[in-house]
């Protein structure tokens, strides 16, 4: 399936809104540590004014709703962090589900020490770790169905999430498309100089295909022209890819359509007009304008007539449709 989006204000309201959201943030005891939030169901007091560094209103700590919950997690993109996609988190608690956003460590707006050699490998294994964390040891992991696992990410975080999925990018095939068009703004950044795809190979089949994911949404895909039919032979969950039409970074020729063409199964595929590469994250801080301008200008504003609020009323709905379509509920198993 491959539709292009058009803003129209017909489609823009969510049809309801089950209930409140609680949140809560943990540390996990890893090495190096991962933070990560947690959105999900909740009956608890809401209060009136935001209680978040997200501008959210949540019941902090709240106790929560419900059993056999879904589980989505939430990968953001280089530089990113826990909050990025907080409206999209903060959406599917209210759908119901157990949204898990990750800061992913030396990959982050506060330390970016990890060259891609390292995220590469690291970025999936946070994932699988968090999973093990919330399955096992978050104090309700008895309220999550460990059968309805899926992940979102954006950019670096929508490779993360096919990596988890069981895709084994070909390192030496990105590399050579950096040679021959060295224009595609990944290669242009030298995103993958330091990569040795002999040393790295290997470590990237240990990390990858975690079989508690069920379902990937992927916006943005970051070095999606590094997966060919091979690269991406044992992803055999649903797919969900989102593009921008205008997006320079990540151009959806030569990344998201690459990654659709080249799945064994056919994947649900948006290209989203007028979006450039950062419309898929939540809409900004205002006070960022003032704080740092630069990249409030570079982040925070898009393209003249798109609207990231309104989109993002319909890009949090479809991917609560496809989790929705795409996680095994009780009764399928």
């Amino acid at each position: 399936m491959h539709f292009h989006l058009f803003l129209s204000a017909a489609v823009f309201l969510l049809p309801f809104q089950l209930q409140a959201a609680g949140f809560e943030r943990i540390t996990l005891a890893s090495s190096p540590a991962i933070d990560i939030g947690i959105w999900y169901p909740s009956s608890s007091p809401v209060p009136d004014a935001a209680n978040t560094p997200f501008r959210q209103a949540v019941a902090m700590n709240g106790t929560p709703e419900g059993s056999g919950l879904p589980m989505v997690l939430l990968s953001h993109g280089n530089g990113g962090w826990m909050g990025g996609h907080a409206d999209t988190a903060l959406a599917l608690a209210e759908a119901g589900y157990v949204a898990v956003a990750l800061t992913h460590p030396g990959d982050n707006g506060e330390d970016e020490s990890a060259s891609p050699s390292e995220w590469l490998i690291s970025r999936p294994a946070d994932i699988s770790e968090t999973i093990d964390y919330m399955l096992s040891d978050w104090t309700y992991a008895d309220r999550i169905d460990p059968g309805r696992v899926g992940v979102f990410g954006f950019s670096a975080g929508a490779y993360t999430a096919l990596v988890v999925a069981g895709a084994v990018p070909g390192l030496t095939l990105a590399r050579q498309r950096c040679f021959d068009v060295p224009d595609e703004f990944t290669c242009g950044i030298g995103m993958l100089d330091d990569v040795d795809p002999a040393e790295l190979g290997p470590r990237l089949r240990d990390v990858a295909g975690d079989d508690r994911v069920s379902a990937v949404s992927a916006a943005a895909p970051g070095l999606g022209y590094g997966f060919d039919k091979t690269a991406l032979a044992d992803v055999s969950v649903p797919v969900q890819i989102w593009s921008g039409a205008i997006d320079d970074r990540v151009p959806h020729d030569t990344n998201g359509a690459n990654i659709a063409a080249n799945l064994p199964n056919m994947p649900e595929v948006h290209v989203v007009e007028n979006a450039g590469h950062f419309a898929f994250l939540a809409e900004c801080d205002p006070r960022l304008r003032e704080i740092n301008p630069e990249i409030w200008n570079m982040v925070c504003v898009d393209a003249d007539g798109f609207d990231r609020a309104a989109f993002h009323q319909l890009f949090n709905k479809k991917i609560i449709e496809f989790f929705d379509s795409s996680l095994p509920r009780p009764d399928r198993q």
